[in-house]
């Protein structure tokens, strides 16, 4: 290993694109940016090649076999599925001979443990969700439960660093028994140059026909949990100005239910979703926005959307929920409110509508955090660097 550029062996099993397209992208552009060698081992590496920065879903396959099988057999697939990535492992290593293996972890994946333990290199796991306890709460739960928890237990333990997203989900990996020695949050992050021709608010705008509307804005993929019909809820309410605008950058299973909502409401002219956009048109969009929604949040996440707002200098609402107070700080760059409060939302909006001074100072505040923390996903792959020297 030379004392500058690195050979990093990338794995991953994500076939969706949506957000964890967009960080593995990333974050390959990145570290390659930097001089780096990555070669990439994941499911249809070749097709996915040619189709970055479109957005969607390529799951219908995935969704299709859980759908058919019975929960314990798909659970024992996604086991085997690890000698498979396995091989592909060793097969690619055995011509790039790599310094290093970075893995995005997965439930019931131990390729890159087993590539470690063989090929005597380090292995780095960057972890975006404690998959155990998401899938025992979503999806019907886990069928193989203890199995599960061996798998996660056996993947993060056998890392030589891993690599959660916020320090809640550190917590967790804590929890499992890794030492805190082990343990580096690295945060989502922001491609600056993306967002860089973004257009001025005013302009965005114009463009999209929403001049004179004061734009409250959402990105991505809305689902129940979200809240955004409580956003609709409060335009129709005697606190919201009458020239508000909700604008969904995205869509989502409850769009129809939220398309419906506004209609009943007479706010059908003030809801609109841009339906699935090429990421590039992203930037664009966003600039339009007065108000950034973050209604809701995973306890555990780290939100790329809040990345997209904050290099926008949004004036943002968000929960003041731990993981997002490690980014965040209230009436610095964001209006937090409390997530128990049954009107706590409706008040941050309330206030935020009426007082553009204070939207001025969130957005200075906003703009700067991008900064203040280096959440780029450049100042990412550098850390990453640092620590596969480290433990090289």
């Amino acid at each position: 290993m030379s004392n500058s550029r690195m050979r990093i062996l990338y794995h991953h099993r994500t076939a969706s694109k949506d957000g964890q397209a967009v960080h593995i992208e990333e974050m390959i552009d990145a570290l390659r940016s930097e001089g780096h060698e990555v070669r990439v081992v994941a499911p249809g590496q070749e097709a996915a090649e040619g189709g970055a920065g479109q957005m969607g879903s390529d799951m219908g396959w995935v969704h299709g076999l859980k759908a058919r099988l019975p929960k314990a057999v798909y659970e024992l697939m996604e086991l085997a599925y690890s000698l498979v990535a396995y091989r592909k492992l060793m097969a690619a290593a055995k011509e790039f001979k790599p310094d290093v293996i970075y893995e995005r972890y997965n439930l019931f994946l131990l390729a890159g443990l087993m590539a470690r333990k063989r090929l005597g290199v380090p292995l780095l796991l960057e972890v975006n969700s404690p998959l155990v306890l998401e899938r025992s709460q979503h999806s019907g739960g886990l069928a193989l439960a203890g199995l599960a928890r061996w798998a996660e237990r056996t993947a993060w333990r056998g890392a030589d660093r891993v690599l959660p997203v916020t320090e809640v989900l550190a917590g967790h990996v804590r929890a499992c028994g890794v030492p805190a020695e082990r343990i580096q949050v690295v945060p989502n992050g922001i491609n600056r140059a993306h967002f860089a021709q973004a257009p001025r608010p005013d302009e965005a705008k114009a463009r999209l026909g929403l001049q004179g509307r004061l734009v409250l804005g959402f990105t991505g993929f809305v689902r129940d949990w979200h809240g955004v019909d409580r956003i609709v809820a409060w335009m129709a309410s005697p606190q919201a100005p009458a020239h508000t605008q909700l604008l969904v950058v995205g869509d989502g299973p409850v769009r129809e239910a939220l398309e419906a909502q506004a209609k009943q409401l007479g706010l059908a002219d003030r809801v609109a979703f841009t339906g699935v956009i090429h990421r590039d048109q992203v930037p664009a969009h966003v600039a339009a926005f007065d108000v950034a929604l973050q209604p809701a949040v995973t306890p555990y996440a780290s939100p790329l959307k809040l990345m997209e707002y904050l290099v926008l200098g949004k004036a943002i609402v968000a929960p003041s929920t731990p993981n997002l107070l490690e980014v965040l700080t209230h009436e610095t760059n964001a209006l937090m409110f409390d997530e128990a409060s049954p009107d706590g939302l409706e008040g941050a909006l309330t206030r935020l509508c009426s007082d553009s001074a204070l939207r001025e100072r969130l957005s200075h505040g906003a703009r700067d955090t991008i900064d203040r923390l280096n959440l780029t996903w450049l100042g990412n792959a550098r850390r990453v660097v640092a620590m596969a020297k480290a433990v090289a």
